[in-house]
């Protein structure tokens, strides 16, 4: 009867997930249309391919891992929405060399840049510089949004941020080339040029501060587009630009044939020996894992399908129960891995301690194995499933605040390559001790089932509620259960919507949403990218014992 009851709660669970795969997988293809079939159709008229064609055409083949696909999800209804903030980037190989691709979507809103467009290329370049990667430009764009330009213009982190950082790429010794494969204007024009190499399309590509209506209007000179910035006038005339090609795929050819020439940088230091498969099959991982966020389940069945024969040497396994550390290795490489468990547990003195919280002692292990790691170059896997810190008097007077403020810190001055898998729940100062998106992770996901927020929904619905019901009774407004009710679900469901995986890859908290089966090979892949950068000394920092 057990067994029986186990099988359909697998059942459930791996349902539930591939329903979510499913769904995730279908707005994908969504995204991937960017602004519709009838833009891509008059795209490829004027004989241009789009912005994935171009990437496809130019990375090796499955190599082509993409970074925000979400961006800007559901966000910018009101100017008819914007699929993949009007950019696709992405870690790729080319020639055999990993890299960084940033491709313009022409085809929504003529590849104009939106508040979160700058963001993204702004995470493109950070991805560039953390690893030492080349990074390509393939230039496609109308330049700022100007309903938008308030958003988007003047910040330290808008729109010229990107120009600045190509100058302090260059200066790292990263190369970056750009391609012109459509317009280039204004401001946007600075991006391609302030690149090692340049690389313009005749008839297509152009490039000018100002475009031709512009200048009619400043200065009442009538010039065509091609005489202004085309081409020939970049590379003949100018100079501006160094190589000429006549169609998008001669672009790409030299951008292969640049990269295939490049020199090569020292590497992190990172151990890989012989790949070996896990034991277990990872499509197991989705009937584990549970529907229900509230209900435990053993992390280390999931580790087990993702690491090199399912071996994990644990470190400190019976203190601190509910943070997992472990060495292992995922695809050859070294890692250190900090996991939250999901099972209640005893600690030594007897006392219960609840799955997904941090305790202590887990904090004061967990910070002891991330100072191991950084001695011994080993990077840092984080899985989140974390509801925060445990509170009360008991943890209070333990200290909590200074076990949570050690693993914190070791957190924040790891040097290590750090990247984040967030499972489940990622909630409080649970997410920073985790290494969530403040902490630097050189790469962060989510899957389908990950929650993202200070606190759970029905919680915060709850505090909330109750400020509410609190302040009108001082009004003198006296309301019943029902009332109260309204006030809870009101406040759960916009709660509910904001900690979702989607709402945190729109506005680039994570770097993707993946199914979870692809995990190990995620990891792999941005393991290779880190190893490209050497690893910085560590200091610990200020760390109270």
């Amino acid at each position: 009867m057990a067994k029986q009851k186990i099988d359909l709660e697998f059942n459930k669970n791996e349902d539930a997930l591939k329903l979510a795969i499913s769904k995730l997988n279908m707005r994908h293809d969504v995204i991937k249309l960017g602004g519709g079939q009838k833009r891509l159709e008059k795209l490829k008229s004027k004989g241009k391919l789009s912005a994935r064609e171009r990437i496809d055409y130019l990375v090796d083949e499955n190599s082509f891992f993409e970074i925000g696909a979400f961006a800007a999800f559901e966000m910018y209804q009101e100017h008819g929405g914007a699929p993949a903030a009007g950019v696709v980037t992405g870690l790729a190989k080319i020639s055999g060399r990993s890299c960084i691709v940033v491709a313009n979507d022409a085809t929504v809103k003529a590849g104009a840049w939106f508040p979160m467009t700058g963001k993204k290329n702004l995470r493109a370049q950070e991805i560039a510089m953390e690893n030492r990667l080349p990074i390509i430009y393939l230039v496609d764009s109308a330049g700022v949004y100007l309903p938008m330009q308030n958003e988007i213009f003047p910040d330290k982190e808008h729109f010229g941020r990107i120009f600045r950082n190509n100058a302090q790429i260059s200066s790292m010794g990263i190369p970056q080339i750009a391609a012109i494969m459509g317009s280039c204007v204004a401001g946007g024009a600075y991006l391609p040029i302030m690149s090692d190499e340049s690389i313009i399309v005749e008839g297509t590509g152009s490039i000018f501060l100002a475009g031709p209506y512009l200048v009619k209007a400043a200065i009442g000179e009538t010039v065509d587009k091609e005489t202004l910035g085309g081409a020939a006038t970049q590379t003949e005339i100018s100079g501006v630009c160094d190589y000429k090609v006549k169609t998008d795929e001669e672009a790409l050819d030299k951008i292969k044939e640049l990269m295939s020439q490049m020199g090569h940088f020292e590497k992190s230091g990172i151990d890989r020996s012989e790949t070996k498969p896990p034991k277990y099959d990872k499509n197991e991982m989705l009937g584990i894992f549970p529907d229900d966020a509230a209900k435990p389940y053993d992390t280390v069945e999931i580790l087990k399908r993702l690491v090199d024969d399912s071996k994990l040497n644990f470190y400190k396994k019976d203190y601190g129960q509910t943070i997992i550390t472990a060495y292992a290795r995922i695809d050859g490489w070294a890692v250190g891995i900090v996991a939250n468990s999901r099972l209640v547990t005893k600690n030594a003195k007897g006392e219960m301690q609840f799955g997904g919280v941090i305790y202590s002692d887990s904090a004061d292990k967990a910070s002891r194995f991330i100072m191991n790691c950084n001695q011994k170059k080993i990077p840092l896997i984080f899985f989140h499933d974390v509801t925060g810190f445990m509170v009360g008097k008991r943890s209070e007077h333990g200290g909590i605040i200074k076990d949570g403020a050690k693993m914190v810190n070791a957190v924040s001055n790891s040097t290590v390559p750090k990247i984040s898998v967030v499972m489940g729940n990622s909630y409080g100062a649970g997410n920073y001790a985790m290494c969530g998106k403040a902490y630097d992770p050189r790469f962060i996901v989510a899957w389908p089932t990950a929650k993202i927020a200070v606190m759970g929904g029905t919680q915060a619905a709850k505090v909330m509620t109750q400020i509410e019901v609190s302040s009108l009774k001082k009004k003198g407004e006296d309301l019943d259960k029902d009332a109260e009710k309204v006030i809870f679900n009101k406040i759960k469901e916009k709660y509910d919507i904001e900690t979702t995986a989607y709402y945190a890859a729109s506005r680039l908290w994570v770097d993707a949403i993946i199914d979870p089966r692809s995990t190990r090979t995620f990891i792999s892949q941005a393991l290779e990218a880190c190893d490209h950068a050497p690893i910085d000394k560590f200091n610990v920092g200020v760390l109270q014992t």
